[in-house]
């Protein structure tokens, strides 16, 4: 063709950059049609030149370490990054936007901390920023929220975002295994990094779902706005408990849209283990899988489901974006800038109204039950259902609360701690859904 080819900065060649390498290769004929020009890599910025890279169909001479360099590249038009970290991914990306470079990460970290000062260079330089990739790997999901749903309102978006939690806790499921053993598992098979703190303690679930909230909400949401709580304390006893009531246990994301108690319109954002019953659409996501549940007002309900992480599932994300930014250059127009007009505030998580399942070990005599419901009435939170079991040492209370804000049930679970015909609080969870 004699189409001026669009040229690509590629940051970073592990196990997403390498597989976008191989997909540009080995669908080059494709990609060219459906752009209109081909597609051409003129660096790929690594950490090591030395290392190691099998039969990846690229010229050697392509690779250099010098990524600020290559970015600066005056015959640079799309800047792809899959490096990961702050910096200096923030200040590579922000010197391409606001060169007027189109940008593609899948960077949810720098996106969730500071997204704001990508946005705000992007605008600056009039350039692309795409991101599908940051989330869900390969599922359609910011797109819709992007441009899709733009003309709804969404209210509420319930996910799986994380596919190492979702696989132990599916394994506790179908197993009885408790974590440590589930964890391994997971390991084994390559699901859990060596170090899977950001996995387990909700770290990754988080900054997605700050992402996720930001798109939906047209609010500018961080990671650090975000309430979260590891599922490492989810126990086999936990597993057992919820599957008696009808349910399953999942590490989620919430952010929801609504009035708080003075009626100011707001934003909750939170990732915590939750109790779900198996009629809903997300409690049979099993294994490694992703899935995201959107609720709009004209819309309704909408399922997002499928790999939300490996190698080849991202580069497929962000292979779609590179397409999406080389039409745009081509045709001299740019992707919808970012939708940040509702500033909503986000509410703290003892305003958000959740509800609690707590599984109680208690002293067998008279007058139990009704010491504890008066803790409950206290801290003004109404009690759904109540199960007694086990006698003597092994006696036991299991409720399930209705709606309340979060700070009165976790004030009712500590006056709980000090009463005295109270042994142990097992286990603390929340619950979503309609059990």
């Amino acid at each position: 063709m004699s189409v001026k080819p669009v040229r690509l900065a590629l940051l970073g060649c592990g196990t997403v950059g390498s597989e976008v390498v191989r997909l540009l290769h080995d669908q080059a004929g494709d990609l060219t049609a459906r752009i209109g020009a081909p597609l051409e890599i003129v660096g790929i910025a690594v950490r090591r030149l030395g290392r190691e890279r099998g039969d990846l169909p690229v010229d050697p001479a392509l690779f250099t370490t010098d990524a600020l360099g290559l970015v600066k590249r005056d015959d640079v038009d799309v800047v792809i990054e899959v490096v990961g970290g702050i910096e200096p991914a923030r200040s590579w990306l922000v010197e391409a936007l606001r060169a007027g470079k189109s940008v593609v990460t899948a960077n949810k970290a720098l996106l969730a901390e500071d997204g704001g000062s990508l946005h705000d260079a992007a605008a600056e330089g009039g350039a692309d920023l795409y991101y599908e990739a940051s989330v869900a790997g390969a599922i359609p999901l910011l797109r819709p929220l992007r441009e899709s749903l733009h003309g709804d309102r969404v209210t509420r978006v319930t996910g799986i975002v994380n596919g190492t939690t979702n696989f132990i806790l599916s394994s506790m499921d179908a197993t009885g295994a408790g974590f440590s053993e589930a964890l391994d598992e997971a390991t084994e098979l390559g699901y859990a990094e060596a170090d899977p703190t950001a996995d387990v303690e909700g770290f990754d679930a988080a900054a997605k779902a700050a992402i996720l909230a930001s798109l939906a909400f047209h609010t500018r949401v961080t990671a650090e706005d975000v309430f979260r709580e590891g599922m490492t304390g989810v126990t086999a006893g936990d597993m057992a408990s919820a599957q008696e009531m009808g349910c399953t246990i999942k590490l989620l994301c919430i952010a929801e849209r609504g009035p708080d108690e003075t009626g100011q319109e707001s934003v909750s954002v939170r990732v915590h283990p939750a109790m779900i019953p198996r009629s809903h659409p997300l409690a049979s996501v099993g294994d490694a899988f992703n899935a995201v549940f959107v609720e709009a007002d004209a819309a309704g309900q909408l399922m997002f489901y499928g790999r939300g992480a490996g190698g080849r599932p991202t580069a497929s994300a962000v292979l779609g974006d590179i397409v999406a930014a080389a039409r745009n250059r081509l045709a001299g127009t740019r992707a919808p800038s970012e939708s940040n007009y509702a500033h909503l505030p986000v509410r703290p998580i003892g305003a958000a109204v959740t509800r609690y399942h707590i599984n109680l070990d208690v002293d067998d005599r008279p007058g139990v039950l009704a010491a504890v419901a008066g803790v409950f009435a206290q801290h003004e939170v109404s009690i759904a259902t109540v199960r007694q079991s086990g006698r003597e040492e092994d006696a036991k209370l299991v409720i399930v609360t209705h709606g309340a804000p979060d700070a009165n049930l976790a004030a009712t679970v500590e006056s709980l701690s000090r009463l005295e015909i109270v042994r142990s609080i097992a286990s603390v969870l929340r619950v979503e859904g309609g059990v």
